[in-house]
């Protein structure tokens, strides 16, 4: 799935897809070898960040990755372990000369928490804020782009707390250059085949599309299951998606206490991955009790096979997963 340390270069084809880096995998405290919740996907040109922990700044230069790229940033809930980076990061891109607006997309508290420590902390910023509330009331698109759209949904833990199933837009056709020099197609002509239509020559002759172009790759979907007391409806969320990360605090041993904290085990999320028909299982979020994270990945492996730990350095290719 991934290497340690520095993030590994991708082959051209490889880089056809999103790629997750994972940047914290820790729960609420972190440890030695664990930082609190961070990862960034990148698609095309575009970094989109998922949570934003205490030490993700310093996660991101660990691992050469540049705060540029990044125009929204997607919090899940705000316990501290999920958003405490926040205002640092935001911090050092006016420092940077940032111009650029910045979506925020999290629960409605966090407009709140942010402009009162912009205010008091007297921060001027050169660029715009843009929140985006999150609902716990449905399943909804909140945000897009010209590549990718982002929906949110509600998962059941102690506050306001969302997932994130974030998908690339069907892209246009591959055109066949050689056939379209063989035509005389004029150069004009060639967006509007790559968008689907025929061409139609100076005869009056049909030639359909299919005859010109190549299948674009299949769009690819990343579910994010953040903080969540087991809930098997979470599956109808991020059906089929690519890829899914669900948190895996603790093992079945504690399966009481994680209903009592509002919490996964990982046999748990190996058991939504299942249900969801995903393509591969990223488990995270471990308690700080567990030094070694081999057992949670057998646990979740017993019921779902294709599960990988998140390990802090690794980067995960959304891709179209092989049985």
């Amino acid at each position: 799935m991934g290497a340690r340390g520095k993030f590994i270069v991708l082959s051209w084809r490889e880089n056809m897809n999103p790629e997750l880096y994972i940047l914290g995998s820790s729960s609420a405290t972190p440890t030695r070898e664990r930082h609190p919740s961070a990862q960034i996907l990148k698609i095309e040109s575009e970094k989109i960040l998922i949570d934003c922990g205490e030490g993700t700044q310093s996660q991101m230069i660990k691992y050469g990755i540049r705060h540029t790229g990044i125009n929204t940033i997607c919090i899940s809930h705000l316990h501290g372990d999920h958003y405490f980076g926040l205002i640092g990061l935001i911090s050092t891109m006016s420092l940077m000369g940032r111009t650029q607006s910045l979506s925020l997309i999290g629960p409605p508290g966090l407009k709140e928490i942010i402009e009162l420590q912009i205010e008091h902390g007297g921060m001027s910023l050169k660029f715009e804020l843009i929140f985006i509330s999150t609902s716990m009331e449905k399943f909804e698109k909140v945000y897009e782009t010209d590549a990718f759209e982002i929906k949110t949904f509600p998962l059941k833990h102690r506050i306001h707390c969302t997932g994130f199933l974030i998908s690339e837009k069907k892209k246009e056709r591959n055109l066949n250059i050689e056939r379209a020099k063989e035509l005389n197609i004029p150069v004009n002509d060639y967006k509007k085949i790559k968008l689907g239509e025929n061409f139609t020559n100076n005869k009056g002759e049909t030639i359909l599309n299919e005859a010109l172009t190549f299948d674009p790759p299949a769009p690819k979907s990343y579910g994010y299951c953040s903080d969540t007391i087991f809930d098997p409806s979470i599956s109808e969320y991020v059906k089929n998606c690519n890829l899914l990360y669900h948190e895996a605090t603790y093992m079945r041993n504690l399966e009481d206490r994680a209903e009592m904290y509002f919490h996964s085990t990982a046999e748990q999320a190996a058991k939504v991955a299942k249900l969801a028909n995903a393509g591969h299982l990223i488990i995270g979020h471990f308690s700080s009790r567990y030094d070694h994270l081999g057992p949670l990945l057998e646990e979740a492996k017993s019921v779902f096979p294709k599960t990988s730990l998140a390990i802090e350095g690794e980067k995960h290719l959304v891709k179209i997963y092989n049985d």
